[in-house]
């Protein structure tokens, strides 16, 4: 398998060297050259089969000679053994046609766990042996640091650099990233900013030929592909036991920078018959106005008590718009530099005929999320934090017939969240015994201003520079 840039000017990589490099050279992101393909009788052979062994039948296509099917056998057993629930992400049944699936199991409780213990395992694997010492800068609205942190800390061979907006992530996801005290862990806290802003940031860093030059950089956002492709694995789980290939089935995903949506993407270009996928956001809707008019132009992020998705640049649309805009590199180059200096463009005919196909799209504000909330807590027993309310609601108004069973993807445990669940709900969700004693735990971070020179100068004095 090899891997190509979505703006068309970067090497053509392997699966390797794809997961190390994280952004192509040209700014671009990482795509397969072709999906793989499963069969409606591949996808029927998946039922029964544990996480596990459903991972390594989706990812194997993907890793080509990089690993064996005995050696990624063994990365994902190492990686969802850390998971409290057996079958590591649970479906539950809400009502005749809603379905959560949860996604929060992992250490950090958050979706980001089922891709990041995976990656953390793959960067030791690609780097024993050598003597490369990754340097990771990542920008997080809460979940991706600490999912990262968990699975990076104390391994051999990777700096950790994680970028979060000072006072923008509850104080549990901030608590998960800042009390992880390794000598390989580095948490920059970025004074009056955004999760943009740190994307941002990010992104100029390893656009930056006299900075990235110095250094061996990677990524952990959902713009390593690595990443995206652990993803996709819980969209083929959960559907071979609602019925697919027989029967499609929906999904609900709450949904900031567009990965996890776009895992369900490839899972359908790869055979899964996915009825329909809704991209839930919050009233930071670049998505929703994208995806329904074309109009794909940043505004002013509003801070809101689903911060994950306080978002207004969505990294991995790119990937979505190279694929349907028949996968011009050039082209997609040329419409990105444009969004990237006036921050708004409009999609072609064709990327947004492409997009209805399979897309819906649903802005859901504060009351309808508090409402999602309590409705769930009292008809079902089930407490969700804001993002799941998000994906829920839009889940509830998206009019799918009613034999389509639809799945809203549970991205984090309420107890990330403890304030506005008991705002919505009344009941304030306890953290799991496995991290009791975060707020008895020491916080180590580092404010920055926002500005490229300060978080450069941070890195530079503290990162290893390439031999």
């Amino acid at each position: 398998m090899r891997y190509i840039s979505t703006r068309g000017s970067a090497p053509t990589l392997d699966f390797r060297d794809v997961t190390l490099a994280g952004l192509a050279s040209d700014g671009g992101l990482y795509l397969p050259e072709s999906w793989p393909q499963f069969t409606p009788e591949q996808i029927t052979g998946m039922r029964g089969l544990s996480y596990v062994e459903t991972a390594v039948q989706v990812m194997l296509p993907f890793v080509g000679d990089a690993l064996s099917e005995e050696d990624l056998r063994g990365l994902c057993t190492e990686a969802y053994g850390r998971f409290a629930h057996a079958a590591v992400v649970p479906l539950v049944q809400l009502d005749a046609q809603h379905w959560l699936l949860e996604l929060f199991h992992g250490p950090t409780l958050a979706f980001k766990d089922v891709a990041l213990q995976l990656l953390g395992l793959l960067f030791e694997r690609f780097l024993t042996g050598t003597s490369q010492q990754l340097t990771v800068i990542g920008a997080t609205s809460g979940d991706t640091g600490s999912a990262a942190i968990d699975a990076l800390a104390g391994r051999a061979g990777v700096d950790v650099f994680m970028l979060h907006p000072k006072g923008r992530v509850s104080d549990v996801q901030r608590r998960q990233m800042t009390t992880v005290i390794a000598p390989n862990i580095h948490n920059i806290a970025l004074e009056d900013s955004s999760f943009d802003d740190a994307q941002a940031l990010v992104k100029a860093m390893f656009n930056d030929g006299a900075f990235s030059g110095k250094f061996a950089l990677s990524a952990v956002n959902s713009i390593n592909w690595a990443r995206l492709m652990a993803q996709v694995v819980y969209y083929f789980y959960a559907a071979v036991r609602l019925g697919a290939p027989e029967r499609p089935v929906a999904f609900s995903v709450p949904t900031g920078n567009f990965g996890d949506v776009f895992a369900g993407y490839v899972a359908a270009k790869m055979g899964l018959p996915v009825a329909k996928l809704i991209v839930a956001t919050n009233v930071n809707d670049i998505l929703a106005r994208a995806l329904s008019t074309g109009d794909y132009s940043s505004r002013s992020v509003i801070p809101t008590p689903s911060p994950s998705m306080d978002i207004q640049v969505s990294s991995n649309f790119e990937r979505l718009l190279f694929d349907l805009g028949g996968r011009d590199g050039h082209a997609l180059a040329a419409q990105m530099q444009g969004f990237e200096a006036t921050r708004a463009m409009q999609l072609t005919n064709t990327q947004r005929d492409g997009a209805s196909a399979l897309f819906a799209s649903d802005s859901v504000d504060l009351d309808d999320m508090a409402l999602a909330m309590r409705r769930t807590s009292e008809r079902s027993g089930q407490v969700i934090d804001p993002h799941t309310a998000i994906g829920l609601a839009a889940a509830h108004r998206a009019g799918l017939p009613a034999d389509v069973p639809v799945v809203t993807l549970a991205t984090a445990h309420a107890a990330k969240f403890r304030d506005a669940v008991e705002r919505a709900t009344g009941k304030r969700p306890s953290l799991p015994a496995r991290i009791g004693d975060l707020f008895d735990r020491e916080e180590r971070y580092d404010s920055l201003p926002g500005t490229f020179a300060a978080v450069t100068a941070y890195i530079s004095e503290r990162a290893v520079a390439k031999a």
